[in-house]
């Protein structure tokens, strides 16, 4: 797992170094370079336009040179120390870092850029103490939380990198690195959780629903059903059991099965909106359309925005006859925000028959046609995704098989 975060970072750090240097150099002083000789000053600007443009050598070359001839101007050691980190030279920007920060201690990156460093040579401790103190100075900045997180993975303390990461989040919530390594975090403090469940009790209900639950996101229905039918024969009245049974049953296409499912859920606990939610559905489908809207209206009620209710509810007015209900909700469920591609696509062809009813021709052609488009799409990216299967299989076919290693 590391090998492959090790890779991941070494892309988060170039875009940040590249975006973050644009950042500070724009806040450096127009003053500090009055307080210079007019070439010391140019000198510095055509290293910085050199580093904007990706060209490190000549950078280097520039920040290096103005740090020699002003070398109480820490904002040129700070570059240099960005360059070097760029081009792998780590000691060198240690060093660089170090003196930036012994000339000002509070400059904005310097400590950030200092434990990344330190990161990449492994060195985990100090990179911790640096990145920690640029926390403790900018407790806003989304990358030095971000960075103290990914170093607290490194050490094995996911508890303390959820942490961190769960603030980088809160002051970056669209910045996807932080988001990845976020569930990163979060994800091996769940399989340590679970590890140390499995330890304790082998033999728990919670267990059973564990493994439920991990056959379910694999597509292991019929070992999904076997799993939660043996965690509900150590808890039979837990509440939440026999909904989650009850949607294994209707993957597999068991369909009275579920319904008694999410019918004993609802005995165990009335309140379970999502049992209400499903049994509603499944009501409809099966064609009571009067008794699963009645359900579903009242499952929204006690949730609203619940995903897919407007294409239900659609459904359920469609079969009552009311089409201008039913138009109105299903145009809303083409629209609908993280909606299935497929329910979405099943929306439009809807739609095309209760267009129909209402005399609407024109309406129900572009219904049609944007169904079929979405149905040609789909098949389309399906023969992508098996060609490029195709070429994996062939590719690793022709592979040399690993040559064995001597062991010393």
């Amino acid at each position: 797992m590391w090998k492959f975060l090790a890779v991941r970072l070494a892309n988060v750090r170039t875009s940040m170094v590249l975006a973050l240097f644009c950042l500070f150099l724009n806040c450096v002083s127009p003053q500090i370079f009055a307080q210079d000789k007019p070439e010391v000053s140019e000198t510095f600007r055509q290293a910085s336009e050199a580093m904007r443009r990706g060209d490190l050598n000549a950078a280097g070359e520039g920040f290096a040179a103005t740090a020699k001839a002003s070398p109480a101007f820490a904002e040129a050691h700070f570059n240099l120390g960005l360059v070097r980190e760029e081009q792998g030279r780590f000691e060198e920007a240690i060093a660089s870092l170090q003196k930036a920060l012994s000339l000002k201690p509070h400059l904005h990156g310097a400590n950030l850029f200092l434990g990344v460093a330190y990161y990449r040579m492994n060195r985990f401790t100090p990179a911790l103490a640096a990145v920690n103190k640029e926390t403790a100075t900018y407790p806003n900045d989304a990358s030095a939380w971000m960075w103290l997180g990914v170093i607290q993975l490194a050490t094995d303390r996911p508890e303390d990198a959820a942490a961190a990461l769960d603030r980088a989040a809160k002051l970056a919530p669209d910045n996807v690195d932080i988001l990845y390594h976020r569930g990163q975090a979060h994800l091996l403090i769940s399989k340590n959780s679970y590890g140390k469940m499995f330890k304790i009790d082998p033999k728990s209900w919670r267990v059973h629903q564990v493994l439920a639950q991990a056959n379910s996101e694999a597509d292991h229905a019929l070992d999904a059903v076997a799993e939660y039918q043996a965690a509900i024969k150590l808890a039979p009245t837990q509440p939440g059991l026999h909904e989650e049974l009850g949607s294994e049953y209707r993957n597999i296409g068991k369909i009275k099965e579920a319904e008694d499912a999410y019918l004993r859920e609802l005995e165990i606990d009335p309140n379970n909106v999502l049992a209400k939610y499903k049994l509603g559905v499944l009501t409809v489908e099966k064609g009571d359309a009067a008794k699963g809207k009645d359900l579903i209206e009242a499952a929204i009620k006690e949730k609203p925005g619940l995903l897919h209710s407007d294409y239900n509810l659609g459904r359920a007015e469609m079969l009552l006859g009311n089409d201008t209900t039913a138009a109105k909700l299903l145009e809303r469920a083409t629209s609908a925000p993280g909606s299935d591609p497929a329910v979405v696509q099943q929306a439009w062809y809807q739609l095309g028959i209760v267009y129909r009813h209402l005399h609407r021709a024109e309406d129900a052609q572009k219904a049609i046609a944007t169904f079929q488009k979405l149905k040609d799409q789909e098949a389309e990216n399906s023969q992508k995704a098996l060609k490029r299967f195709e070429v994996q299989q062939n590719s690793d076919a022709v592979q040399p098989p690993p040559s064995e290693q001597n062991p010393q």
